[in-house]
């Protein structure tokens, strides 16, 4: 069994946890410079530097302007 670590939600196989982690609502960013919310997917190219994907934002950098989960409100 697989569970995802941000909503609890249990799948048969680790394809399916994958999946649904694009997916999760609970598993989104939240820029800490203009307060979008979006999926990890959108900010990243190569799974190794991500940005937000604002035209209009420079937030960029997992755990420094980019957050993940219930991280809140935008607070800059």
């Amino acid at each position: 069994m697989h569970t995802c670590r941000t909503c609890n939600q249990s799948f048969g196989s680790e394809l399916a946890l994958e999946l649904h982690r694009d997916t999760c609502a609970e598993g989104r960013l939240l820029c800490g410079l203009c307060g979008e919310r979006f999926r990890e997917a959108e900010a990243t190219e190569d799974g190794w530097h991500y940005a937000c994907p604002n035209e209009d934002c420079s937030g960029e950098g997992l755990t420094e302007d980019l957050l993940a989960g219930d991280a809140g409100t935008a607070t800059r």
